[in-house]
């Protein structure tokens, strides 16, 4: 009995069908289907090359690493495009999720967002904020205040150099209850030329001075101890 042709040629190319359905099962599903949209995947490191717009995520376990392709990069990681292949990687040490290495969107316990950055405590003219972990720009700087007299060891006179402070205070609205503003201050050095009562002002002369030339001081003196002609 004579197999037809196309029966045989039919049976040959589900033969070379077969090994390529099993490689294309290899990189679409993968172990757990953590394969998926990867462009080169293996049994032992999973992706290494995702497919465009996907972000390659390496996950460590000891000293094996494992690489998934993911739409969005998890807490504590984020996402960074490359020509070759986008990346997640690791937020700073204080961040619990970040948008960039430098720029925190929020903080790990007990620290503080502020500008991008998490702080130990919250820079001067702000309020920490407890149920968002902030730090929050509440206190308002009023002017700066008039300087206070001048004084040196509680005394506004004297002869010493002295000094003089003024302050600036900050508003408190709008913030928690706890949350306090600093008062800023600052002070300078100045000259106190006040004598106190009873006390004499050493810069003062006992009497003038004669602050004419000594040539001309010793020519009086000689004038005067000349002896005067007899009047005619």
């Amino acid at each position: 009995m004579r197999v037809p042709l196309c029966l045989l040629l039919l049976v040959a190319h589900a033969a070379d069908m077969l090994p390529l359905n099993r490689r294309k099962k290899q990189v679409g599903t993968g172990l757990g289907s953590n394969c998926t949209g990867c462009v080169i995947c293996s049994e032992e490191n999973g992706c290494s090359t995702c497919q465009q717009k996907l972000f390659l995520f390496i996950r460590r376990e000891g000293i094996r690493q494992y690489g998934k392709c993911v739409h969005d990069c998890p807490p504590g990681y984020f996402g960074v495009r490359g020509q070759e292949v986008n990346r997640c990687k690791k937020c700073g040490a204080t961040c619990e999720s970040c948008f960039s290495q430098d720029f925190c969107i929020q903080c790990k316990r007990r620290f503080y967002l502020y500008k991008g950055k998490c702080l130990p405590t919250c820079p001067l003219g702000t309020a920490a904020q407890q149920s968002t972990q902030e730090c929050q720009e509440e206190c308002e700087l009023g002017p700066w205040g008039s300087w206070s007299p001048c004084t040196y060891n509680g005394k506004t006179c004297g002869l010493a150099w002295g000094l003089e402070t003024r302050v600036r205070e900050a508003g408190r609205a709008g913030q928690e209850e706890g949350a306090t503003c600093q008062v800023l201050s600052e002070s300078r050095k100045c000259p106190i030329q006040r004598p106190c009562p009873g006390e004499r002002n050493p810069s003062q002369k006992k009497g003038r001075r004669d602050r004419r030339p000594r040539k001309d001081r010793k020519l009086d003196r000689k004038l005067d101890m000349r002896p005067s002609r007899p009047q005619a």
